[in-house]
């Protein structure tokens, strides 16, 4: 698949790139996080030099006597909830690191809120976050992970928590009791979250084809990490695939309701419901489904 995105590939920054996987969404990544941390998706890999590693952007939240925009603060705001409960400590320089991702990032999507993804270029991204446009492409290999570093923490959220998963219980009632918590959380990653700052994040990410297209890598890195996890080989990717697009569809239809002008708490309930059938279908299978009332898990 082809994106519109611009990457490091190309003199100008402007570029293509490929996505694989079955589908994207809030829970796309659905397996630490919707959040920071990868290789190719924006993780803390590399420090640099400039404003940027020092702090010192336009947009960065520890900068002193710099008010920030309002789109900026939703920007944050973003990163700040899909981060939530992903708090292992880490050193000094790799804090650095990450506060640097997270003021380039805010810069990026500050601007991309405010006059649209395909409109605003990697250079001005470069130019409103005080660094060159080479310094942005050693943190962000693509235009679009600039956006989609807000869901990186979430790429292997799955694998983490069956690994850690209590002794006796099976990995898909840890990962069902962990996406049930995740609507009492309002977490953006499951789709239950109407905080205005979310809401317009995730119509940005929805409205530009090359971000959805994005994230069809996030997912397959998803699948990957879970599979491992699952103990490897075709069942263990086999049974990945389906948790991953489970997790998917559930966040994806939370998300089109409250888009659609519904509270988060008017949601909850049928989230929970419709979540607690999609489980027991992973148990069971297609055929039980198929005695069952596909509009049961949905009412309410």
């Amino acid at each position: 698949m082809v994106m519109n995105g611009e990457n490091a590939g190309s003199a100008d920054g402007t570029g293509t790139g490929t996505g694989s996987g079955a589908g994207a969404g809030p829970g796309a990544g659905s397996g630490n996080g919707l959040g920071d941390g990868f290789v190719d998706g924006g993780a803390p890999g590399r420090q640099t030099s400039g404003p940027a590693a020092s702090g010192r952007t336009v947009s960065d939240p520890a900068a002193p006597g710099r008010p920030a925009s309002a789109r900026t603060v939703s920007a944050r705001a973003v990163s700040a909830r899909a981060r939530e409960g992903s708090s292992a400590p880490v050193g000094l320089r790799e804090r650095k690191k990450q506060l640097t991702y997270q003021a380039v990032s805010d810069a990026a999507i500050a601007l991309f809120l405010e006059r649209g993804f395909d409109k605003v270029s990697v250079a001005e991204v470069a130019a409103a976050a005080d660094i060159s446009k080479p310094t942005l492409f050693r943190y962000f290999p693509a235009k679009e992970d600039l956006v989609l570093h807000r869901f990186a923490d979430h790429e292997d959220e799955s694998a983490r928590v069956v690994a850690a998963r209590p002794a006796g219980e099976s990995p898909l009632d840890a990962l069902h009791r962990h996406f049930l918590d995740g609507l009492d959380r309002r977490d953006p990653v499951t789709g239950l979250c109407d905080a205005p700052e979310v809401l317009a994040f995730m119509r940005l990410l929805y409205g530009t084809p090359a971000l959805v297209a994005r994230m069809y890598a996030y997912q397959g890195r998803s699948e990957a990490a879970l599979a491992d996890a699952l103990g490897g080989g075709l069942p263990a990717r086999l049974a990945a695939g389906q948790i991953v697009a489970v997790l998917r569809i559930l966040a994806l239809d939370n998300w089109r309701r409250i888009d659609a002008g519904e509270s988060a708490d008017a949601v909850r309930v049928g989230a929970a419901r419709a979540a607690d059938a999609a489980f027991a279908q992973l148990r069971t299978g297609l055929d039980a489904a198929a005695r069952t009332d596909p509009d049961a898990a949905t009412d309410g």
